[in-house]
């Protein structure tokens, strides 16, 4: 199913999505093509991109492609989603620890939809981090890891 997302292979690209991508919330799926969870998520994200065309763009980001972002922020657990919104990044508060991603696939679509349109609402707002509307119980679970402490 990634063969109908968008992929971004470089830093230079990555940037660049980054900064032209306005008045819309960026999703970066960061992961592996062969991943089976990666590819959980990228169908997903594929059926939703369409129903979603209005508040959000989509993109997918191989993590050995772009290892600068990779530790930056800190994608230790494949796939990881990172939001982005008129080049701010965007957190999100899932009742774990870590706000800058979601880890893992999204249980349904409708997990995905409802994420996206209450990131869209909060930054246009103006908030930088928003609450997460998923149910705790569909939100995956993890232990963060800190490389190189």
């Amino acid at each position: 199913m990634s063969l109908f997302l968008a992929k971004l292979s470089c830093k230079n690209d990555i940037d660049e999505v980054i900064k032209t991508v306005a008045e819309k919330v960026l999703v970066l799926r960061f992961g592996r093509d062969e991943d089976s969870v990666c590819l959980q998520l990228d169908e997903i994200l594929s059926k939703t991109s369409h129903d979603l065309s209005n508040m959000a763009s989509i993109y997918i980001v191989d993590v050995d492609s772009a290892p600068v972002y990779t530790r930056y922020f800190d994608i230790s657990y494949n796939p990881s989603t990172v939001f982005f919104f008129n080049g701010q990044h965007m957190k999100v508060d899932y009742g774990s620890p870590d706000h800058t991603k979601f880890v893992g696939s999204f249980k349904t679509k409708q997990d995905f939809l409802d994420l996206i349109e209450v990131i869209y609402r909060g930054a246009m707002r103006g908030k930088m981090i928003v609450q997460s509307p998923i149910d705790p119980q569909n939100i995956p679970k993890y232990d963060l890891l800190y490389h190189g402490i």
